[in-house]
């Protein structure tokens, strides 16, 4: 069995919709919300700062593990990977617009640790196995292998309050040159 490359995307992967799920996010107030990261236990609202950018994503890729079946056919499941090294790549370019950088999923904290430690993402990434940003903001989630996962989208927060959201995000490798573009642009 040849080992998947988590760092690429195939070229036929299915393009998401947008159903509306998240249509009531922007201008929200985010929560203080205490969750587990891979910097320790952190208050969501204030890691994310005066500016900052949050991008939600299913769950990454573990090499030796298979993924779920059917995976790849599940429009915008796939591109964990390829996204959190885009944000990675480019965190010198959110610093030097004052914008912190976060990732969550509903991943558990060793989940995001091994993944984190692999990558060499320097930023927290948040482990929410029990949804409960989604809970408490209403943001859209789907089941696979009866396990819930968060579908992919990118907050921005200025002041507490969430000012841009895309959703849905695709393709997930380009989803830091948006944000990028949408802060030079604001």
């Amino acid at each position: 069995m040849t080992e998947r490359d988590f760092r690429s995307l195939p070229p036929d992967l299915p393009v998401p919709v947008d159903d509306g799920a998240a249509g009531h996010l922007t201008g929200m107030e985010l929560p203080p919300l205490a969750l587990a990261s891979t910097h320790g236990e952190l208050d969501l609202r204030e890691a994310l700062g005066g500016l900052g950018v949050l991008y939600v994503y299913p769950r990454t890729g573990v090499p030796g593990q298979p993924s779920p079946a059917g995976w790849d056919d599940i429009p915008g499941a796939r591109g964990c990977t390829p996204q959190s090294c885009a944000f990675r790549d480019a965190r010198d370019a959110f610093a030097q617009r004052g914008a912190a950088l976060l990732g969550l999923s509903a991943q558990t904290l060793d989940e995001q640790r091994e993944f984190a430690d692999r990558e060499h993402i320097p930023y927290p990434l948040f482990a929410d196995p029990e949804l409960t940003l989604a809970a408490t903001l209403g943001l859209p989630t789907f089941e696979v292998e009866a396990r819930p996962l968060y579908k992919r989208l990118t907050l921005i927060a200025e002041a507490g309050r969430i000012a841009h959201v895309v959703y849905p995000v695709f393709p997930p490798d380009r989803n830091a040159e948006e944000i990028l573009a949408w802060l030079d642009a604001r």
